[in-house]
């Protein structure tokens, strides 16, 4: 793949890279879509990865060109938002370099051609993949050295103001740190990042992701609702985010919350209660190597993000269940053992499985006989973030 791109670049541009850069894409292990609300997750970094070979330029521009897409190219003088660059590329390459430029820092201008092996629309992140790997050019070439959260920062705002998906910190918090990562998002100060040092096949289990089939075209209302109906929730009792309100004073006064609220928010709520409760344990689980604990923690995940946040079924597609399918073939054949779950945004995507080494190879063979050819991904985990990968010149 490195070699490929940068041919690419010197086809393209003219001129041979001075720089390669790579930033992974990421697996979350528990806590879903807890993020948001300032709650805790699990995730880790994973040896799939978004890869960018660098020319800087004199010009306050950039150019890029991402494999499967055309040509964009940023005015560094115009860093504001643009309405008609919504879901784009260029947005996201418009609101990383305006989180620099926020931070006090010129942003640079650069030549870049960028090729991904994560899987897009898969659930694994390649957005905030790239997002990582543009402020890591960034941190780079300005000499910035910006720490990993603020880099995850930078990822965030531009996806949320700049390209208008309403994600939380997880995605890019994951990409940028590194490794297997516990984080507290607890609101009124920074996010509290913690690295465990586990390897899952020393203790029996491989990390696989499994694609259903289905990408993340058009959800954009289904992830938004999540949050809006978690904010009707924090509005009865004048809070911004649900990790404010007092667990005990929302059951109390649950009837009226529902009253107000719907019960699909009141649902949700519960989720993220018990979701937080359950990324508790699973981090004190990995960190003593309790894996049978550790695996209930990822079963109770995934069964409440189908009952309680219903974050399985795209809402105008009831008919397109292809994420509740892939989980129920995953457990038939787990047999009760090992776990599974959906991660990331759902609606569509990748679901995780935790199977047991005597049992991957068969479990991916029928996956893919029943989802497809390359459904079934074998993932290890990446130790690392976002990082220059080789000076060329």
């Amino acid at each position: 793949m490195y070699e490929a791109l940068k041919k690419q670049f010197a086809e393209v541009f003219g001129t041979a890279p001075a720089l390669l850069f790579s930033a992974p894409g990421r697996a979350e292990l528990c806590g879903n879509h807890t993020d948001h609300q300032c709650g805790m997750i699990l995730a880790a970094s994973i040896n799939l990865e978004t890869v960018a070979a660098v020319r800087p330029a004199a010009e306050p521009r950039i150019r890029l060109l991402s494999e499967g897409y055309p040509m964009c190219e940023v005015d560094l003088r115009k860093l504001d938002p643009a309405e008609e660059e919504k879901e784009s590329t260029t947005a996201l390459i418009r609101g990383v370099a305006a989180g620099f430029a926020e931070k006090g820092f010129k942003p640079a201008g650069f030549d870049a051609c960028v090729c991904s092996n994560v899987l897009a629309g898969s659930g694994l992140s390649s957005s905030a993949a790239f997002e990582i790997l543009l402020g890591t050019i960034e941190n780079h070439l300005t000499e910035a050295q910006l720490p990993a959260m603020e880099l995850a920062k930078i990822g965030q705002t531009a996806e949320n103001r700049y390209f208008g998906k309403p994600s939380g910190l997880l995605d890019q918090a994951a990409s940028a740190s590194g490794g297997v990562v516990y984080i507290d998002f607890a609101p009124g100060r920074e996010p509290v990042a913690e690295t465990i040092d586990i390897n899952f096949e020393e203790y029996g289990y491989a990390l696989v992701v499994i694609d259903s089939g289905a990408d993340h075209a058009g959800l954009t209302d289904d992830y938004a609702s999540i949050p809006k109906e978690l904010h009707k929730v924090c509005d009865f009792f004048g809070k911004n985010v649900l990790r404010e309100v007092d667990e005990r004073l929302f059951y109390e006064k649950l009837p009226e919350v529902r009253a107000a609220a719907g019960d699909r928010a009141v649902l949700r709520a519960m989720h993220i209660y018990d979701e937080n409760r359950r990324v508790h344990m699973a981090r004190a689980a990995l960190k003593c190597g309790d894996m049978e604990t550790f695996l209930r923690e990822v079963n109770g995940s995934g069964r409440s993000s189908q009952l309680l946040l219903q974050n399985i079924i795209p809402r105008k597609a009831s008919d397109r269940q292809a994420l509740s399918y892939a989980l129920a073939c995953a457990e038939r054949l787990l047999e009760g053992e090992g776990g599974c779950r959906v991660h990331g945004g759902g609606f569509a995507g990748t679901i995780q499985a935790f199977v047991p080494l005597n049992r991957v190879d068969a479990f991916c063979a029928e996956m893919d006989r029943l989802l497809g050819a390359k459904s079934c991904h074998r993932l290890s985990i990446r130790p690392v973030g976002g990082v220059l990968l080789e000076v060329l010149e």
